[in-house]
């Protein structure tokens, strides 16, 4: 006699039936297990944050300390980009490879010592192969050393609020003072993209060519999981199989980390789940948080002694990116002093500081050992830049070198680009100059003061010699 059921299983003999029951079940078993399994390993931390929100979604570990691995890259691009934002470096620029970037240990290019690698290509390297030798080469470069690189990026996840995060080098190859937190790297994650819109594009590279070798991204579940769109993975024997990624679908995104994996297969199987569970819990619509971007001090560090980096314009020349002064200069910056009376005199941050050269030697520096102009980063009565005029009639095209979140944040790339192009900018007016994007206020960094399109192109021009980046714009 044969038994058939109702429905879908009608079509089915009844042992049949039975069979197939008890495979799902077990499939169904094996999938609780493994995820049972990751939660159950004492490195294992994990959290889903709704991007639109700031909502958390999902929780456990999430504030243990961890190690951060090759996550680790995603702070040392962070800083990269800011120097390419400043002008410091293009794509195009070249970094020099030294012996010590060289010897680092695998996952790594191969470079060989004397070698340069495009700026470009340093950014995919980390993105996509998660290069250590390319990660030593970017820190030297940026701030001559490691140490002092890590330094920074300690610094940097502070003013992000990654209380938790301490950086000891940019690659992150074991350390065991090196320490992070999933909510920290939730942050990071969101905040390359708020802050480098066009430059997070590089998270979601598929394949890497460099010399005759194709690379492909250790992120195996972009193409595979809808929406994701980046970021990053991480392993190393202490910290377990990491992974951080971004999800945007069907007008929603979520930020996921999971870490302390006990394989890549185990941990993308386990994100693929937390993606799927959580993220119909996330609001569409508008963001209702602002951009997560990092307080920038008031005066920028200073520049290192560190290795040269060649442009592609000049393949010949080894040029040092800042002259070592021949005298050592105080440790205090007496034109942060005198920005920070201004500020504790008005309560706001000041556009403009009267600078004569005689004041700054008596500070403690000449002006001439740090290329300060008269006029740098002075107070204007106003953000609007015909309130800002020093002469009437000369401020119908202005040189534009950024637009960014905050207004201390313009001030200073106005003070970095008088420093750097000197005569230049000689009789330039700074003026930063709110505009409203999409709920967001961003502060445009420009210079007025010229006679019109002509003055001001030629200007800009100039500036991008000097690796400054710019546009001449109408009022």
């Amino acid at each position: 006699m044969v038994v058939r059921e109702r429905g879908f299983w009608g079509v089915l003999h009844a042992p049949a039936v039975a069979v197939l029951r008890c495979l799902i079940v077990s499939l169904a078993l094996i999938t609780v297990s493994a995820s049972a399994a990751l939660a159950a390993n004492n490195r294992y931390a994990a959290i889903v944050i709704d991007a639109k929100t700031g909502k958390t979604l999902f929780s456990r570990n999430a504030d243990a300390a961890r190690y951060p691995a090759s996550l680790t890259k995603m702070m040392t691009l962070y800083i990269l980009f800011e120097e390419m934002e400043r002008g410091r470096f293009t794509l195009k620029s070249r970094l020099k490879v030294s012996k010590y970037a060289a010897s680092r240990p695998p996952s790594k290019l191969g470079l060989k010592p004397g070698q340069t690698i495009t700026v470009e290509n340093a950014i995919r390297a980390l993105a996509v192969k998660s290069a250590n030798d390319v990660a030593s080469v970017v820190a030297e470069a940026v701030e001559g050393t490691e140490a002092r690189f890590a330094k920074r990026m300690t610094r940097t996840a502070r003013a992000l609020k990654m209380s938790r995060t301490t950086f000891r080098n940019p690659s992150g190859l074991p350390n065991s003072r090196q320490k992070t937190t999933a909510r920290d790297m939730a942050r990071l994650g969101l905040a390359l993209q708020d802050r480098f819109p066009n430059r997070y594009k590089y998270f979601s590279t598929r394949t890497f060519s460099y010399g005759k070798r194709n690379y492909r991204n250790t992120n195996r579940l972009l193409g595979v999981v809808e929406g994701i769109d980046g970021i990053k993975t991480g392993y190393t024997r202490a910290s377990g199989f990491n992974l951080v990624t971004s999800v945007r679908r069907d007008d929603r995104h979520i930020i996921a980390v999971v870490m302390g994996g006990r394989t890549g297969k185990s941990r993308n199987a386990h994100m693929a789940e937390l993606i799927k569970k959580h993220i119909r819990h996330a609001k569409p619509g508008k963001r209702r948080t602002p951009l997560l971007v990092a307080a920038i001090p008031l005066t920028p560090p200073p520049l290192p002694r560190g290795r040269p980096f060649i442009r592609q314009d000049k393949p010949q020349l080894a040029m040092a990116m800042v002259a070592v002064p021949k005298k050592r200069a105080p440790s205090h910056d007496p034109l942060s002093e005198l920005i920070a009376a201004q500020m504790e005199a008005t309560g706001e941050m000041p556009q403009r500081v009267n600078v004569s050269p005689k004041r700054y030697a008596s500070a403690g520096m000449a002006s001439g050992e740090t290329g300060v102009h008269e006029q740098v980063a002075r107070p204007a009565a106003s953000d609007n830049p015909v309130q800002a005029r020093t002469k009437a009639g000369k401020d119908d095209w202005y040189v534009q070198i950024a637009a960014v979140p905050t207004r201390e944040g313009a001030a200073r790339l106005l003070q970095q680009a008088k420093l750097k192009a000197g005569r230049v900018l000689a009789s330039a007016e700074p003026v930063t100059v709110p505009v409203e994007k999409s709920g967001t206020t961003l502060y445009r960094a420009r210079f007025a003061g010229f006679s019109g399109k002509n003055e001001a192109r030629a200007v800009c021009a100039r500036l991008k010699r000097k690796s400054v980046d710019c546009l001449a714009v109408p009022n």
